[in-house]
């Protein structure tokens, strides 16, 4: 009897710890899964705002440069820095807990998007939502700030860059912190 006590007891071990081991496994997994998904977003931005800045600087007059313009617009004067970001910080949860002058681009129309009542905490990962119109319904968990700077002196009176700061952040099961990447996109152009 005890030996058959013994032997359940080391079985159920060996269960528990495969179930923790599995679990564990599954988990990595999906935050792997998110994180491709949300670099692609990100990079889908970043894209967005390069081909927008190019527009505008070859076509001025074109819908594309006209968005770019926008763009710069919605920078608010005099801001030199960019909000906190990262390790231990908790993600924002809603449109008036950003920056003032956060946007997204709409990857599909290449337009700006103010994150104005489009942006809320992410449901299952950092991702833009988008309606049956190809317009912006939501901003899950991703937001773009820039900053912008003009270059004085070194024969270089005639130029500007802007860094944008693109930003995601959500809950991933298993962690403790909210999952944060983001990248830094310098674009220049002429003052």
């Amino acid at each position: 009897m005890v030996e058959v006590l013994f032997a359940i007891t080391v079985f159920s071990l060996v269960v528990v710890g495969s179930l923790s081991i599995m679990n564990q496994g599954t988990a990595a997994a999906q935050r792997a899964l998110e994180i491709t998904l949300v670099r692609q977003e990100i990079d889908a931005q970043a894209e967005a705002l390069r081909f927008l800045n190019a527009s505008y600087i070859d076509l001025s007059t074109s819908t594309q440069g006209a968005e770019w313009t926008k763009i710069r617009d919605n920078i608010p004067l005099g801001k030199t820095n960019v909000s906190a970001f990262g390790a231990g910080e908790e993600c924002p949860t809603s449109s008036a807990a950003l920056p003032d002058g956060s946007f997204v681009v709409n990857t599909k129309l290449a337009k700006f998007e103010s994150t104005t009542g489009k942006y809320r905490p992410a449901q299952t990962f950092s991702q833009i939502l988008y309606d049956s119109d190809n317009q912006v319904s939501n901003a899950d968990g991703i937001w773009i700030e820039a900053v912008k700077v003009s270059v004085a002196g070194n024969n270089q009176n005639h130029a500007g860059y802007i860094d944008f700061h693109i930003r995601a952040c959500w809950d991933s099961p298993g962690q403790s912190v909210p999952v944060t990447l983001g990248t830094i996109v310098r674009l220049y152009e002429p003052i």
